[in-house]
C-alpha cells in the first residue's frame, strides 16, 4: 500500500510531527509512505525512515493564518502559491498512492483550500482513485461561521472516504470544537492518540529534578519564558527554557540577558526533551497535541498555559479536558504571573507523577489498521 499524507505547518511544528508519526507507523507494517510538507523545515524532529517532499515553504504572519510568508519572509505571491500547487499535484501523479491523507483540511487550512482542492482533484483523476481520508487532532479551532463548517462538510461528501480522529472517544469527541452532524459522525474513525512510541529515561539523566519550560518548536511563548525566569529566580528548583522558532538564537541570547542567572539554562529546543521528561520534577508547557501527548505519555506533573491568542481556542479546550487528571493544572495566559505560576507548580509537585497506562496511544497503529480496511472494502 502507498500513502501520501499532505500536510502544511504554519506556526508550530506540531501538525508536521503528528504527519511523521503516521506515516512511519505506516512504513514499520510494511507500506511505503511519503510525507508532502508545505511548512518550513523543521531540522529537530527525527525522521530516518519516511521521505521527505517538500514543497516551497510557508508559515503564517504570527497568528493570522490568511497571511502567508515564505521563507524568506514576504508574503508568498500568486506565482509562489502556483508552483506550490503544480509541484503537489505532480508529487500524486509520480507516487499514485493508494491512499491520500490530508493532515486537517478540509476542517482547516482555508487559506490553502485552492491547493489542496487541486490535490485532491488530482487523486480523484487517477485509476484506481486513491482512498481519501483526512486526519484530524482532538481538539479542532472552531468554525468562526457556519459556512465555514458548511463548507468542510461539503468537501468531505465529495472527496473523502472517511476522517481519522486521533482521540480517546472517552475523553474528548470532535463534537467538544466542531459542529457535526450526523452524515459526518458516520464517517468518523476515532483511533487514540497519536504518539511515538513512549520515550526511555533520558540515559545521560538529563534533566532529572528540573522544571522543563517548553512552547513547542514555533516562534511562540515569549511570555511563558519571560514569566518562567522570574519565577525561577524564587524557585529552589532548577529550571530550563527551551526556545523554538527561526529567530530561536536571537529569543535565546535576549533571554539570557535578561535571566542574567547561569543556574537557569535556555537553550534551543532539543530532540531528546521526550526523554527528559522522565525524570524532570514538572513540566511548564502550552498544550499542543503533541506536547500534551508527551505529558500524558511520561506521567510528568504539568502546568498548561494554553496559546490563546488570536482567539485561538483550542489549546484553552484540550488543557480543560486533561486537566481531570491528577498533577495537571491550567494556568490561563491572562493569569500569568510568576507568582500564579509557582501556585499551579505547587500543586502540581504535591500530587506527583500519574500512571500513564489508560490512554489510548496505540492511534498511529490503529489508523493504519483502519486505512487498510477501508481500502480493502472498496478495492474488493
Amino acid at each position: 500500500m502507498k500513502v501520501l499524507i499532505a500536510v502544511t505547518h504554519l506556526l508550530g511544528t506540531g501538525h508536521l510531527s503528528r504527519a511523521l508519526t503516521l506515516a512511519q507507523a505506516f512504513v514499520r507494517e510494511g507500506h511505503e509512505a511519503v510525507v508532502l510538507s508545505g511548512g518550513c523545515p523543521a531540522p529537530h524532529l527525527e525522521n530516518e525512515t519516511v521521505p521527505l517532499v517538500q514543497l516551497p515553504p510557508l508559515a503564517s504572519d504570527g497568528v493570522d493564518f490568511t497571511k502567508l510568508l515564505t521563507d524568506a519572509g514576504v508574503e508568498a505571491d500568486e506565482a509562489y502559491m502556483s508552483a506550490r500547487q503544480k509541484q503537489a499535484a505532480a508529487a500524486v501523479q509520480e507516487m499514485k498512492p493508494d491512499v491520500l491523507i490530508t493532515e486537517l483540511f478540509p476542517f482547516g487550512r482555508r487559506s490553502l483550500s485552492q491547493e489542496f482542492e487541486a490535490l485532491l482533484k488530482t487523486a480523484q483523476a487517477l485509476t484506481p482513485r486513491p482512498v481519501v481520508l483526512s486526519s484530524v487532532r482532538d481538539i479542532l479551532a472552531p468554525p468562526s461561521k457556519a459556512s465555514k463548517a458548511t463548507m468542510a462538510r461539503d468537501r468531505l461528501k465529495i472527496y473523502y472516504e472517511a476522517v481519522l480522529v486521533h482521540a480517546d472517544s472517552d475523553l474528548t469527541q470532535l463534537g467538544v470544537s466542531w459542529p457535526v452532524t450526523s452524515d459526518v459522525t458516520r464517517m468518523l474513525h476515532y483511533t487514540g492518540y497519536v504518539a511515538p512510541a513512549a520515550p526511555q529515561p533520558h540515559p545521560e539523566g538529563v534533566g532529572t529534578g528540573e522544571v522543563l519550560v517548553s512552547a513547542g518548536g514555533g516562534s511562540v511563548g515569549q511570555a511563558l519564558f519571560e514569566s518562567a525566569i522570574r519565577a525561577a529566580k524564587r524557585s529552589p528548583l532548577r529550571w530550563r527554557i527551551l526556545v523554538g522558532g527561526a529567530d530561536k538564537e536571537t529569543r535565546i541570547a535576549a533571554l539570557k540577558a535578561q535571566a542574567n542567572d547561569p543556574t537557569i539554562i535556555i537553550e534551543a529546543v532539543r530532540p531528546d526533551f521526550r526523554q527528559m521528561l522522565h525524570q524532570a520534577a514538572a513540566s511548564v508547557s502550552m498544550c499542543g497535541y503533541n506536547t500534551a501527548m508527551d505529558v500524558l505519555q511520561t506521567g510528568v506533573p504539568a502546568v498548561f498555559v494554553p496559546f490563546d491568542e488570536g482567539g485561538e481556542v483550542e489549546q484553552t479546550l484540550r488543557a480543560r479536558s486533561l486537566s481531570v487528571q491528577p498533577a495537571i493544572e491550567v494556568l490561563p495566559a491572562a493569569d500569568l504571573t510568576p507568582q500564579n505560576l509557582l501556585g499551579e507548580l505547587k500543586r502540581v509537585l504535591r500530587d506527583g507523577r500519574r500512571s500513564s497506562s489508560e490512554f489510548r496511544m496505540n492511534g498511529a497503529a490503529e489508523s493504519v489498521r483502519i486505512t487498510q480496511a477501508i481500502l480493502a472494502e472498496l478495492r474488493s
